[in-house]
C-alpha cells in the first residue's frame, strides 16, 4: 500500500454509514508569500488550511458536508450531516444517481521533489531584494514589485468502493512588475502577469527566466510610456503565448465546460454559445486549430493522474483540425449528457464540491518559427501579456487588451505601440487562425485565479501554447 496517512485510513475505515456509497476527500494546503515593493520588503504571509469533505449516496440522492474537525468524531458527524441532507432531498431530486459509476482507482501521485526542503524566508527576501535592485532608479518608474508565492497541496480521496488516491504537489507563482508615469500617462509592464506559474520548486525560477528580468521589464515600461497609441483598423494579429493562454482560457475553455452547456452555471458564470449537438462536427476554428486536455505535461499547473471524483485522467483532443470533438465534462456531466468528456471534476478546497473545471488546456504547436510567423505578415501587430479582458456571458463576443504591442510591416517588426486592444467573436476569431508557431515558440504557463461556481471556487488552471497569427482582426488603441 502506498504512503497514505495511516491515521486517516483508519478513521475512514471506522466510519459507520447507512448510505449506499460514501467518500472522504481530505485536503491540506500551505502557502507562503514573499514580496518586495519599491525596494522595500513587505511582511511575509503564511497560510495553512486543512479539512475534509464527506459525501454520500442514498437511493440515488447525493449530498455532502465539510468539516475542519478531522478527528474520528468530527468526520463521523460530517458524514451523518450529509446523510440527513440526502434523506431530506429524497423525492425532490432532479436526478437519480443510482447508476452513476463509482471509482475504485488506487494511485499515489506525488510530484518529484515534493519532500524537498525550501529555502528560508531570509534567502527568498535576499533574492527578491537583489532582483528589485536591478530596476533603475528613474523618477518615471513610480512603482515596482517582485514576488514569490509557494504552495504545497496534498489531497487524499477514499471511498467505500475501494478507491485510494493521493495527490501531492508544489506550485510556484513568481511576479515581476513595473509602472512608469510621466504625469500625464502611465504604463505597466510585467513578466507573465498572473500567468507565470508551474508545478515545482525553486528550479521553476530558472526555467521561466524570472531572475534577472527586472531591468528588461523596467526598460519596456519606459518604452511604452514614450510610444504612440496603437492604430485602429483591421490587421493580422500575432499573439504571443502569454496572451494566447488568456484567449484559450476565455474563448475555448469556458465555452466547452459541460456543466455550463447544460445550464448549471447560468446564474453566476454564464452559459455557452456551444450546444450539446455541436460536438463532432462544429467548425470551431481553422484546420490549424488543435486543442487538447492534457493532464500529463510535466510541470504544468494542473497535471494530475486522477480528478477529484477519482476518474483517471488522460490526454484527449477537444478540438482537432478545427472541428469540435468533446467537452470539458467530468463523470457526472458525461452521465447526464451522454457525451464523452474528460477527467476534470475538480474542487478548489476541502469545503467545496468538485465541478467541471478547466485543467491543462493546451493549443498544440504547428510548424512555423517566430521569424516565419512575423515574415508572413504584411500589415499586422504583435501583442503580448494580457492586461484587461471582457467577454459576454455566453463566452462569445470579447474584447481583450495587452501590455505590449509592436507593429509588423512587410514581414518585419517595427516600433512599439501602447494600449494595444483587439476584439472579435470566438468561433469567427479561431476560424481566422492562419499560422501556428512551432515548438520553439511554445510556452507552458497557467493561472491560479480561475473563478466559477456557487459558492465561488478559485482554482489553478494550466495552459500551454505557441505563438499564433490571426487574419484581419479588429485592432484599436487607447484614448489619444
Amino acid at each position: 500500500m502506498f504512503a497514505l496517512s495511516e491515521t486517516l485510513q483508519h478513521r475512514f475505515a471506522a466510519l459507520r454509514s447507512r448510505a449506499d456509497f460514501w467518500s472522504l476527500r481530505h485536503v491540506q494546503e500551505s502557502r507562503e508569500s514573499y514580496w518586495v515593493r519599491r525596494r522595500v520588503a513587505q511582511a511575509p504571509s503564511f497560510v495553512v488550511d486543512a479539512g475534509a469533505m464527506l459525501s454520500v449516496r442514498i437511493a440515488g440522492v447525493e449530498a455532502y458536508a465539510a468539516t475542519s474537525d478531522t478527528s474520528q468524531a468530527g468526520l463521523q458527524a460530517a458524514l451523518e450531516r450529509a446523510e440527513q441532507m440526502a434523506l431530506a432531498l429524497a423525492g425532490g431530486n432532479l436526478l437519480d444517481l443510482g447508476s452513476l459509476p463509482l471509482s475504485a482507482e488506487q494511485h499515489d501521485d506525488v510530484m518529484p521533489g515534493y519532500q524537498q526542503a525550501q529555502a528560508s524566508a531570509a534567502q527568498w527576501f535576499e533574492l527578491l531584494m537583489a532582483e528589485s535592485a536591478l530596476i533603475p532608479q528613474d523618477a518615471r518608474l513610480v512603482d515596482s514589485h517582485v514576488g514569490l508565492t509557494f504552495t504545497r497541496h496534498e489531497q487524499i480521496y477514499l471511498n467505500s468502493a475501494g478507491a485510494r488516491l493521493r495527490r501531492a504537489q508544489c506550485y510556484v507563482f513568481p511576479q515581476v512588475g513595473v509602472t512608469a508615469s510621466d504625469g500625464h500617462d502611465s504604463q505597466s509592464r510585467s513578466f507573465g502577469g498572473t500567468h507565470l506559474a508551474r508545478q515545482g520548486g525553486a528550479e521553476v525560477l530558472d526555467q521561466l527566466g524570472v531572475i534577472g528580468s527586472g531591468s528588461r521589464i523596467a526598460d519596456e515600461a519606459l518604452q511604452l510610456l514614450l510610444a504612440p497609441n496603437t492604430p485602429s483598423g483591421p490587421r493580422d494579429l500575432l499573439l504571443m503565448p502569454d496572451q494566447m493562454i488568456l484567449q484559450i482560457h476565455e474563448s475555448i475553455g469556458h465555452p466547452l465546460e459541460l456543466d455550463r452547456i447544460l445550464g448549471d452555471e447560468r446564474n453566476f458564470a454564464g452559459t455557452s454559445f456551444i450546444r450539446q449537438e455541436d460536438f463532432g462536427h462544429y467548425p470551431y476554428g481553422s484546420p490549424l486549430l488543435n486543442v487538447t486536455f492534457d493532464p500529463a505535461v510535466p510541470g504544468e499547473l494542473a497535471s494530475y493522474s486522477h480528478d477529484d471524483d477519482g476518474s483517471p485522467a488522460q490526454r484527449e483532443y477537444l478540438i482537432r483540425d478545427g472541428i469540435l470533438q468533446r467537452p470539458l465534462g467530468g463523470a457526472l456531466s458525461q452521465w447526464r449528457s451522454g457525451l464523452p468528456g474528460v477527467a476534470n471534476s475538480r474542487a478548489c478546497s476541502w469545503n467545496r464540491p468538485p465541478i467541471d473545471r478547466m485543467a491543462n488546456l493546451n493549443l498544440e504547436p504547428g510548424d512555423k518559427s517566430l521569424a516565419e510567423l512575423i515574415g508572413g505578415i504584411e500589415r499586422g501587430i504583435l501583442m503580448s501579456n494580457n492586461r484587461s479582458w471582457s467577454i459576454d456571458d455566453a463566452r462569445n463576443k470579447f474584447q481583450f487588451g495587452c501590455e505590449w504591442g509592436q507593429l509588423i510591416e512587410n514581414g518585419e517588426l517595427k516600433g512599439v505601440v501602447k494600449n494595444p486592444n483587439y476584439r472579435g467573436i470566438s468561433a469567427q476569431f479561431w476560424r481566422g487562425l492562419k499560422a501556428v508557431g512551432d515548438a520553439s515558440t511554445f510556452e507552458i504557463l497557467g493561472t491560479p485565479y480561475c473563478g466559477k461556481g456557487e459558492p465561488n471556487q478559485v482554482i489553478r488552471v494550466g495552459h500551454a501554447s505557441p505563438a499564433c497569427v490571426f487574419a484581419d482582426i479588429d485592432v484599436f488603441g487607447g484614448a489619444a
